[in-house]
């Protein structure tokens, strides 16, 4: 069964295939594209120092046991499908299906929200004359239509061009970390940090989310082992690959937010505009006005690469379940020409673009908006449960053991509501229900399509 999701099916586009064109320098920056996400760093500055113990714990105890599972998952099952194919093979058809439509699900959500905080970091970090753009909705909202499209469509048309998309991000993530680097240096000599170092990671029920949301930012190296059937020499190049990435974003994720805090204490450093807070900073320091421009183009860029990245291999996910015949025989089809899954990822950017809009329409529909992400959230994490438990089936049981335990306790941390939430009841019942909706959904298609096929 798996040989046919590595080829299309006769119907599905004259005898087209995808074709492996990465190798492990690619397959590398595709990695730190995708696990790399420079809007964290505000988040984890301003929770404070601590958060770099957090970053630590989070690489050994999650980051690294899942780039072991998904090597091992690769050389198992070296095909296009990721996710999909391994909970399929190890678990059945059902648990193959569900485990792709909660996370597809998520990143269709996820988009939207991860594309609006970039492009205003974007523009906040490009002055004072161009930070009101970000709270226009018209410009903002053609900006983000902009880049996310970008991002997808340079991939569409096949990886020889779409790599590079991945490839400028993830080299614009190495500079931004470079220069926060050299600020924060430049900085202490200057006046010394200013934030106390500290070890210990506070312990209260506000700060509980935030665990969750740490453990997340380390995630994403089943995204490039979604690309098996697109890899040269798929066990080499995933192996390699995965722990150069890992590494990266490791270091990334602890020397950014050290820098920020050696320029800002945590309470100046906001979520959403700590880049151009520190920026701007920084600027006054050293007379370099030009630093929050140079930032807000290179934070762009790894923006990009890694919406990019994403809607690239979740887009593998929908091509493998048609190729099987639970979806429209149409997610299958391959172009004959850019040798991509064209329609899943056109799919994609639609559901994005569709929820970008709605998202806008309101205020009442913004917060509930938000609410939805929360609960994706959770649904991001269940796919987890099979990643580990198909490595277990594959040997690797320390790895699995720790991953697993991280992903359920990230689980639990993200149910926990945020303190300015006044209706526990409410906000738990949303989850909830939510959560069993999408399942169901996911459920009702599965049935149809199974019926259809045995018909």
């Amino acid at each position: 069964m798996a040989s046919e999701i590595t080829k299309a099916r006769p119907d599905s586009g004259a005898g087209a295939s995808l074709k492996r064109e990465l190798g492990v320098r690619d397959l590398t920056l595709f990695a730190i594209a995708c696990i790399t996400s420079a809007r964290w760093i505000p988040i984890a500055a301003h929770a404070g120092a601590s958060s770099i113990t957090l970053w630590l714990l989070a690489a050994l105890f999650f980051a690294v046991p899942l780039t072991i599972a998904v090597a091992a998952l690769v050389r198992k099952y070296p095909d296009a499908g990721g996710l999909y194919v391994w909970t399929r093979e190890d678990f059945g058809p059902w648990h193959g299906f569900l485990s792709f439509w909660l996370y597809w699900i998520g990143i269709a959500c996820l988009f939207p929200s991860a594309t609006l905080l970039y492009m205003r970091i974007s523009f906040a970090l490009l002055g004072p004359k161009y930070a009101g753009l970000g709270d226009n909705r018209t410009y903002l909202l053609g900006a983000t239509l902009a880049a996310l499209w970008i991002a997808i469509g340079s991939n569409t048309v096949g990886l020889k061009v779409g790599k590079w998309t991945e490839n400028l991000g993830a080299i614009a993530t190495w500079i931004v970390g470079i220069v926060l680097i050299v600020v924060a240096c430049m900085t202490w000599t200057r006046r010394g940090s200013a934030t106390t170092p500290q070890i210990i990671p506070t312990w209260n029920w506000s700060t509980i989310n935030f665990w969750a949301a740490i453990a997340f930012a380390m995630s994403g190296m089943e995204n490039p082992g979604m690309m098996a059937g697109e890899m040269r020499d798929p066990e080499r190049t995933m192996r390699r690959a995965g722990w150069m990435a890992t590494g990266f974003a490791t270091l990334f994720y602890v020397a950014a937010t050290a820098a920020f805090l050696v320029v800002l204490p945590a309470p100046k450093i906001s979520e959403l505009n700590g880049f151009a807070e520190v920026g701007d900073s920084a600027g006054r320091l050293f007379g370099a006005p030009w630093l929050s421009p140079v930032l807000a183009l290179l934070v762009l860029l790894g923006g990009v690469g890694l919406l990019g990245g994403l809607g690239t291999s979740t887009s593998r996910l929908p091509f493998a379940a048609a190729a099987d015949g639970l979806l429209p025989k149409a997610f299958a089809k391959i172009h004959p020409r850019w040798g991509t899954p064209h329609i899943s990822m056109l799919v994609l950017a639609l559901t994005a673009t569709a929820l970008l809009v709605m998202s806008q329409l309101g205020d009442t529909l913004s917060a509930a908006y938000d609410e939805l992400i929360s609960m994706m959230v959770i649904n991001g994490f269940i796919p987890y449960v099979y990643v580990f438990g198909s490595a277990w089936r594959a040997g690797k049981r320390v790895s699995v053991l720790s991953g697993l335990a991280i992903t359920i306790i990230a689980i639990v941390c993200s149910v926990v509501p945020p303190p300015e939430v006044s209706n526990l009841w409410l906000f738990e019942g949303k989850i909830a229900l939510g959560t069993c909706g999408i399942a169901g959904v996911g459920w009702l298609i599965y049935r149809r399509q199974l019926l259809k096929r045995t018909s």
